[in-house]
């Protein structure tokens, strides 16, 4: 990895919708930044199946080919940073604006016309080279909408292809609000299965479900959300060490819907005037002091060696880690995108985690896409891949941090500025 300890360099970041505040990165941060973001966008670019479009769920930390059993799992959730990444890389020049464009053609023309869906969702898995259900996969409401959203941030990127945007347009507008909603006035199941039909837990409280929710309110569709859906799942509070904040939910949760939709400034119109943006912002703070306080258990946790999301888990295997609050789960493993993902929410503590992580452990767990999925400082484990999902918030966070830029492609689609009015979310 590209390291650098040169003098610091003036960046003007996107802190706050119409001004600019001063941050100050050294040549260091630039250096990590550039290489954590390429890193990134070249996992994009070359575990994405070049005919269909589809990213893999998963690969090797090193690239090169793998043997496991599910080796042309894609990931539709993957595929929809995917899309966001091709924007990014076109601009940064590590391809061409063509090379991009027509990646992103294929796979829109995929979504659009081939992939299996139901009621405009897709499954959560599906086969790379054909797009067919990977094994008992559900219908996703949460996976197809980042999808969703990868398809208007290039609908807008590339808004000179007036084929990108009708494509988008049908991806989204096919989108039946109603049918998810399977008979509630508000809110959204969390999926579907063929077996069994939709899925009878709903996005009831606070999770990933602000992009949800707002895709929903904001679709041009025949059957969107109503306005009240926004105000209609709970607002479930949290304190921890002085921190209070909305949600018990995961890290990642608190970064997903802000990497696309841009929050900052804006307010709930109702009382109590909820600020999502800051929220997101104090629950990073909360889960850092929450793995500091953790060191006494793990003595790999640090001031600067922190964060737990939903990850790979030692030996293998996929956990939802929690906490703040605490769950039994938690074994003392760090998981490098939690602080990656809060780049754009809290720069200072995650710039300090991820130039700790590069000093500290090196090679050991950064390859050719960036950081491992996740390590253990305690044991010396370290996870042999990375996720999709979880370097793309990687690069989404890196690149607001830096530019702005996808929020900037994302809020000119209308939909979403109306959504935006119809929830009340006001400046």
């Amino acid at each position: 990895m590209k390291r650098s300890t040169s003098a610091v360099v003036a960046f003007a970041v996107l802190l706050s919708p119409g001004w600019l505040r001063s941050a100050a990165f050294s040549k260091a941060d630039e250096a990590l930044l550039d290489d954590i973001s390429h890193a990134s966008f070249r996992f994009f670019w070359e575990q994405t199946d070049p005919n269909t479009g589809i990213t893999r769920d998963r690969t090797r930390l090193d690239g090169k080919p793998n043997d496991y059993p599910n080796r042309d799992s894609g990931s539709t959730g993957a595929t929809g940073f995917g899309l966001t990444a091709l924007c990014i890389g076109a601009e940064r020049g590590w391809i061409t604006r063509a090379e991009a464009r027509e990646r992103a053609l294929h796979t829109l023309r995929f979504y659009a016309d081939k992939a299996k869906d139901e009621h405009g969702w897709f499954y959560h898995f599906i086969n790379v080279a054909t797009g067919e259900r990977f094994g008992t996969s559900e219908v996703s409401v949460s996976d197809s909408t980042w999808l969703f959203a990868g398809a208007l941030t290039a609908k807008q990127y590339f808004s000179e292809d007036p084929e990108i945007a009708r494509l988008a347009d049908k991806i989204y507008k096919r989108v039946d609000y109603e049918w998810i909603r399977n008979g509630h006035p508000y809110l959204m199941s969390h999926g579907y299965r063929p077996e069994s039909g939709l899925i009878q837990f709903r996005y009831e409280k606070y999770c990933q479900l602000a992009l949800m929710y707002l895709m929903g309110i904001g679709s041009p569709s025949a059957r969107p959300l109503p306005p009240e859906s926004w105000y209609a799942w709970g607002r479930n509070p949290n304190s921890y060490a002085g921190y209070n904040y909305i949600g018990t939910s995961l890290l990642w949760t608190y970064q997903y819907p802000f990497a696309w939709a841009d929050f900052r400034g804006r307010r709930e119109a109702r009382a109590p005037h909820n600020d999502w943006w800051e929220n997101a912002i104090t629950a990073t703070k909360a889960h850092r002091q929450f793995c500091i306080d953790l060191k006494s258990k793990f003595p790999g946790y640090s001031e600067n060696i922190w964060g737990i999301t939903s990850s790979a888990s030692e030996p293998r295997g996929y956990k939802a880690w929690g906490g703040p609050p605490a769950t039994k789960n938690i074994d003392g493993t760090v998981v490098p995108c939690a602080a990656a993902g809060s780049l754009m929410l809290t720069p200072d503590i995650s710039l300090a985690a991820l130039h700790a992580m590069n000093k500290q452990f090196g090679d050991k767990i950064y390859g050719r896409y960036g950081f491992t999925d996740a390590f253990n400082p305690n044991d010396g484990w370290v996870c042999p891949d990375v996720i999709g999902i979880d370097v793309g918030i990687t690069l989404l966070s890196a690149e607001n941090l830096r530019t702005g830029f996808v929020w900037k492609w994302f809020m000119k689609n209308p939909e979403i500025q109306r959504a935006m009015d119809l929830a009340g979310l006001v400046k």
